[in-house]
């Protein structure tokens, strides 16, 4: 111990004490331990730090392809979208195409009944003459010009196909309707037509069926008839068009047409009157009417001549034979225009207005006899005043 203190003196140099010594030492000891807690620290939670960082950037991955996901499923549904809407505009495009040429083919069907409503005869009632001309005039109805959607669907696909569709739809359903009410209009013309001339028929005391042809029977079961509007207006509008020719057809076999032309002026009625020989009640067979000697006198209806002779009383008469039992005299001629077995039409000149027979004057002596019976003629002659004749 002495050699120790002496040898610090001897150098210079002194050495720390005990106690100095003992709290370096505790303070190195301190800070090694700091540093192995600092390294087991990290040692121990480095690899949980690093498992939350990666499940951080996992996470946030998951979540973007999660979007992106959702964004591509967006786009397919939008795609799937348009291919089912460009799906439907195709389809719409097609049944319009198909409307336009049912709508096209209807109006051809109008147009042949437009012609069939007042088809050139030999008569139509006076009070329809002029109703019955409109129908004639009636224009095609405008359709939509589907050929050139056709053309430019796909672009048309794009830039707003649907409206223009939709208003083509429109149009359509515009003109199916005004070809249903077309259609309705020609069957009430039809049918008011033909009610005018069951009425004039009805007026001579015959009925149209007399003059109905005797066909082979019909039958068959019970099928109703479906359709639309217009279908059912259709054959509403047939069948009225075909009553309608029926008894135009009636109307233009009848004698309503006059013997003589101009204002007739009546000398003698049908019936029971003075006979102007014997001044005592006698039955007139027909009318007489002032006519001047050697006028034409001409066949009130079309048929076959049956006579064309002298006849008794008559002087020279002509007789026509109309059919379905409906005949025609003409009586006290001066002379013949036709001969027997010839065909005439109605206002065909038959003879000249005289005074043979047993008569006080020149005039014309005019019968009509249904199946033989003589009736009287102003029952025609009335009802030929209501029509309009086609010469």
């Amino acid at each position: 111990m002495p050699s120790t203190a002496w040898a610090g003196r001897a150098t210079g140099f002194r050495l720390p004490s005990e106690r100095l010594l003992v709290r370096l030492l505790g303070i190195g000891f301190a800070l090694a331990i700091l540093w192995a807690g600092a390294a087991s620290y990290y040692l121990v939670f480095h690899d949980e730090m690093l498992a939350r960082f990666v499940s951080r950037q996992s996470a946030m991955q998951f979540a973007y392809e999660e979007r992106l996901g959702a964004l591509q499923r967006a786009l397919d549904r939008s795609a799937l979208d348009r291919q089912a809407a460009r799906g439907s505009l195709e389809s719409r495009l097609a049944a319009l195409a198909e409307r336009q040429s049912l709508i096209e083919a209807r109006q051809g069907q109008i147009s042949g009944l437009v012609g069939a409503v007042a088809p050139v005869e030999t008569v139509q009632p006076l009070s329809s003459a002029a109703a019955e001309s409109a129908p004639r005039h009636l224009k095609p109805f405008p359709t939509p010009d589907l050929r050139k959607s056709a053309d430019d669907r796909a672009e048309a696909a794009e830039h707003g196909s649907a409206v223009r569709l939709t208003r083509l739809e429109q149009a359509l359903d515009r003109v199916a309707t005004a070809q249903s009410h077309a259609v309705a209009e020609v069957a009430r013309r039809a049918g008011s037509s033909a009610g005018r001339f069951r009425d004039l028929i009805a007026r001579t005391g015959l009925s149209p069926a007399r003059f109905e042809s005797q066909a082979a029977g019909t039958g068959g079961p019970l099928v109703p008839l479906n359709g639309d509007a217009f279908d059912r207006g259709l054959a509403d509008a047939r069948r009225q068009i075909e009553e309608e020719t029926h008894l135009r057809r009636v109307a233009a076999a009848l004698p309503f047409r006059q013997p003589i032309p101009g204002d007739l002026a009546f000398t003698s009625a049908f019936g029971a009157r003075l006979d102007p020989f014997t001044r005592g009640y006698a039955l007139h067979t027909g009318v007489d009417m002032r006519a001047e000697s050697g006028a034409p006198v001409r066949a009130t209806a079309a048929g076959r001549v049956t006579a064309a002779d002298y006849a008794g009383g008559y002087g020279n008469m002509v007789e026509v034979d109309h059919g379905r039992g409906l005949v025609t005299r003409y009586a006290h001629l001066s002379g013949y225009a036709v001969s027997v077995g010839q065909r005439v039409e109605a206002g065909t000149v038959v003879g000249f207005a005289g005074s043979t027979g047993r008569s006080t004057g020149s005039h014309l002596h005019y019968e009509t006899r249904i199946d033989g019976e003589p009736v009287d003629p102003q029952r025609f002659l009335q009802a030929g005043a209501q029509l309009v004749f086609a010469d």
